[in-house]
């Protein structure tokens, strides 16, 4: 008999992402990775795929390769800290990054060559050079005729500051820490000559989007005090040392830009005359020279990414790519990542689309190759057809029961059909009466979708059902449905409801009375919002959630531009209805017993506003508990360290299954 999914069990999954072929099309290379619960960590390794034969071979084995390159000749180039020295040297302050290079014949890896930045990126051009994305920080002391005193004192002041000084709006970043003064940046590396030039200035921030015919294309541009909500496009030309404007910062919305030709970009940009800042990108053609736009095609979806949601991956890579007269782009439509492309002539097709998520991709003469999820299995290699190339985790799935997400629809009272799905409980008999979780996804513009989800096939092994929904401000279905821009927990709140009755019906065994909700980040805000507007629920977990927009505005990382983008509102014109869109005020209303699940560093949903719903709930008298994780962020559901995780899904399991079961 199959064993039901449990908590620790995301520890043997294999985390498959980020395949790219060779320059010779012969192989790609892919990053596998893994949980490792007694090193507190995940381990990366590289593997290669042989298109003749079929064959996967493990190629690197310290643990230490989530990322890599390709080299023209054909070798692969990955950071690494493999001495003792340069691990001593980093930790003690300094910028480096060492990379490793391996031939995919095997071997030992051997040191290339070390860059004094610390390099988040590495791209080999067409004339041999590289590109190094960078952090850069305008605060980092400058060592220059210093004694080997004078710089281990500055280093040290520069890692354990007596204080922190904010000058700059973001303050923090999730993932980052504190962010005044650091930027992304740009770098030319000649290795023949081991020589760094820098592409843009200090101040600038710069996003690398695409390289060819001796031009780099980034996004980004110079700021200071305030970063600007919408970023530039630029363009820099690698002989001529010049960069051109083609887009000022903050005229619109853009999204992946890259070469048409020398002179040409194609790229995602919307005015948001219809929707504001929510509004989808459509596809424009740009002249280089003059920064003219000319619409190439309307599109209403996500454009670069799958935004299907899932606990159950690991890694990035490519989210677009041009190959020949075709751009190739991940997109999220109805319920599933596809792969799409456009042409020149601006006629859009789907390679692949066939449920799933397609993760990261690559496509060489038309070859495509993709990592992400099919079925319901974990995250695996598939060619274009969408047969299967990897099976890490076939011999888990072989031993444990899935269950299988049985989809559903209707058409909700304010006139939208609305997608969700439903869970049976291991074991399931129909005499039996069963308890139930409502899961809230974040976002809000994201979806769930058919794909494995760990934690709800955890609760479904665990006795419960599981019902999910993609409710209005979702993605994936348009402009229309997508906007609830100055309406949440209103349209959204009811599409839940109605939804959750709708599984009631159809699933009589599901039992009304010991039902609970969860969700995190927009799920944990509508979890706050829903104890304060009905006591249906016997119980309730709120994760990484939003309280008060109006705190929140100022307080998080993105509260600057994300609160007037999504209540229509700022404390400065509309106080009172950034509070009415406030859980928080609703708060003394709530009966639900609830736990809250915050982490220490998300700077996203800062976490005053899971205390803030702890304080009420506990004023109220009503049962309520807060966990705070140390050292964790935004992510940690998806990406948290292994310990972490576990005791996560043990205290939201154990919170339910004691006022379910």
């Amino acid at each position: 008999m199959k064993k039901p999914v449990a908590i620790r069990d995301f520890l043997s999954f294999r985390f498959v992402s980020d395949p790219t072929w060779s320059p010779d099309g012969s192989l790609c290379a892919f990053v596998v990775q893994q949980a490792q619960e007694a090193e507190n960590r995940y381990t990366g390794d590289l593997y290669l795929y042989e298109a003749a034969s079929g064959a996967v071979r493990r190629l690197t084995a310290l643990g230490d390769a989530k990322s890599y390159c390709w080299t023209r000749q054909n070798t692969l180039l990955f950071p690494a800290a493999r001495d003792k020295a340069d691990r001593d040297a980093v930790e003690a302050g300094e910028l480096r990054t060492v990379y490793y290079e391996i031939s995919p014949a095997g071997g030992e890896a051997v040191k290339a060559f070390t860059l004094p930045v610390t390099a988040t990126g590495l791209r080999q051009l067409e004339d041999g050079q590289f590109v190094v994305s960078a952090r850069h920080d305008l605060n980092y002391p400058d060592l220059k005729g210093l004694s080997g005193e004078e710089r281990a004192k500055a280093l040290k002041e520069y890692k354990s500051p007596a204080a922190e000084v904010f000058e700059e709006l973001p303050f923090w970043g999730n993932g980052m820490g504190y962010t005044g003064g650091k930027r992304s940046r740009l770098y030319l590396y000649d290795r023949g000559v081991d020589k760094l030039t820098p592409v843009t200035r200090p101040e600038w921030d710069a996003s690398l989007t695409h390289a060819a015919h001796g031009r780099l294309v980034f996004r980004g541009g110079p700021w200071k005090d305030v970063a600007p909500f919408y970023s530039g496009v630029y363009v820099y030309d690698t002989a001529a040392k010049k960069t051109t404007c083609v887009i000022r910062p903050g005229k619109l919305k853009t999204g992946p830009a890259v070469l048409l030709d020398r002179d040409t970009l194609l790229l995602a940009a919307t005015y948001g005359q219809a929707y504001g800042t929510e509004e989808y990108c459509q596809f424009y053609t740009a002249d280089i020279a003059t920064g003219k736009l000319s619409k190439l095609a309307d599109y209403e979806a996500s454009i670069g990414h799958s935004t299907v949601g899932s606990d159950a991956r690991l890694g990035g890579g490519r989210g677009y790519k041009l190959e020949g007269e075709k751009f190739w782009f991940l997109s999220t439509v109805g319920d599933q990542g596809n792969l799409m492309c456009i042409d020149r002539q601006g006629r859009l097709s789907t390679p692949f689309g066939r449920g799933g998520s397609v993760d990261s991709f690559d496509v060489r003469g038309g070859r495509v190759i993709f990592a992400g999820f099919q079925g319901q299995g974990l995250t695996e290699l598939f060619d274009g057809e969408g047969n299967q190339l990897t099976h890490f985790n076939d011999a888990y799935l072989e031993q444990h029961e899935v269950a299988v997400p049985e989809y559903h629809s209707f058409t909700a009272s304010d006139g939208f059909e609305i997608h969700g799905w439903a869970m049976k409980p291991h074991g399931f008999r129909k005499g039996r009466k069963y308890p139930a979780i409502l899961h809230i996804h974040g976002g809000p513009r994201t979806v769930f979708g058919d794909v494995f989800h760990h934690e709800m096939q955890m609760w479904a092994g665990a006795g419960y059902f599981v019902f999910y929904c993609n409710p209005r401000g979702s993605d994936g279905r348009g402009n229309a449905f997508g906007d609830i821009s100055g309406k949440y927990g209103t349209v959204d709140y009811q599409n839940l409801m109605e939804f959750l009755d709708e599984m009631l019906r159809a699933y009589p065994q599901a039992d009304p009375k010991r039902t609970a909700v969860v969700g995190g980040s927009y799920g944990g805000f509508m979890t706050n919002w829903v104890i304060g507007h009905t006591g249906r629920f016997a119980a309730a977990c709120a994760q990484r959630s939003i309280a008060n927009w109006v705190s929140f505005e100022h307080t998080t990382d993105i509260g600057h531009f994300f609160t007037p983008s999504q209540m229509k509102a700022t404390t400065r014109t509309d106080v009172e209805k950034l509070w009415f869109h406030s859980p928080l005020q609703y708060a003394p209303k709530a009966k639900t017993p609830t736990l809250f699940i915050h982490s220490e560093q998300d700077y996203r949903c800062w976490m005053s506003e899971g205390l803030s719903m702890f304080s009420a709930l506990k004023r109220n008298g009503t049962p309520t508990r807060l966990v705070l994780f140390h050292g964790e962020n935004h992510e940690l559901s998806r990406s948290g360290r292994p310990q972490n995780r576990i005791r996560r899904m043990e205290e939201i399991l154990n919170w339910f299954d004691h006022y379910l079961k």
